[in-house]
């Protein structure tokens, strides 16, 4: 029999990685702007085309990046992506939870849902480890370069992609799946079995809808930067998210001991309906 399928999602800025991910190479290396003004343009941006702030910043990127006349190809973002700095213990994180969830009888898989860049993920050393990347991506023109955006994923949007996993609908392009009617015990990924990980205010509807759908919200903080601490305790405060931790992800840690718990939980969960 296939084991039940389990889910780990995750938002990637400040939750598998500290910051913004464009912040860390990209806008004070190559744009040579502070980060501070780059974003300061965003929200001007979109307030005067009435816009979404995602598509703000990545028309911002590739503009400057032409201006400066930088490589846009699909290759060199990746590039870009592949010294972004993670948290303590991310890159061993991901097999030391499919062990545990293996022994649990259980499926593990891992997602991003994030606003960040799909581009920049994607050339991460811990991009192998996800079953979908869902995140803002560039539309590339036949000689893969990036022109203009493909996927904004707001704080709204990312709810989507929630239930593009309950549903095991994993295509970003496919509204018909996504739309259909499914029961809730047909679902492959019921909302039980899937805990999210996230930071700020751009996971705060995905935190309510696990939170509303009987799922496993987890509020990440970045131990160095006692604001996100709070911002975390907010989100528990306001019922948003029920576990929280600081971003380490090494054995032992707090957030270790949470995921053997949520995995236990989920297993439990499968053993019930067994019996129903």
């Amino acid at each position: 029999m296939r084991r039940p399928l389990a889910v780990f999602a995750y938002d990637f800025d400040g939750t598998l990685a500290p910051g913004n991910m464009q912040e860390h190479a990209f806008i004070p290396d190559e744009l040579g702007m502070a980060h501070a003004d780059f974003w300061a343009e965003v929200k001007v941006l979109a307030e005067a085309q009435r816009g979404d702030s995602i598509l703000a910043y990545m028309h911002l990127m590739l503009e400057k990046a032409r201006e400066k006349g930088l490589e846009l190809s699909l290759d060199s973002w990746r590039k870009r992506g592949a010294n972004l700095p993670l948290f303590p213990g991310v890159e061993g994180w991901f097999s030391r939870q499919n062990a545990r969830a293996e022994a649990l009888g259980l499926d593990l898989r891992h997602f991003i849902i994030s606003s960040g860049n799909r581009e920049l993920i994607e050339g991460s050393p811990i991009a192998p480890w996800f079953e979908r990347i869902y995140a803002s991506a560039f539309m590339f023109n036949r000689h893969q370069d990036a022109v203009g955006a493909a996927l904004a994923i707001n704080y709204t949007g990312k709810t989507q992609y929630l239930f593009r996993i309950n549903k095991w609908t994993l295509d970003e392009w496919d509204n018909e799946a996504i739309n259909a009617v499914q029961a809730d015990r047909d679902r492959p990924a019921p909302f039980e079995r899937i805990a999210f990980f996230g930071d700020g205010l751009t996971d705060i509807p995905v935190m309510r809808v696990m939170t509303d759908h009987g799922g496993h919200p987890v509020a990440i903080y970045d131990s160095a930067k006692p604001y996100t601490e709070a911002a975390a305790a907010q989100l528990l405060k306001d019922g948003r998210a029920r576990l929280a931790a600081g971003g380490d992800y090494r054995q032992g840690s707090q957030l270790d001991d949470l995921a053997v718990e949520i995995l236990a939980a989920m297993a439990r969960g499968v053993r019930a309906e067994l019996f129903e």
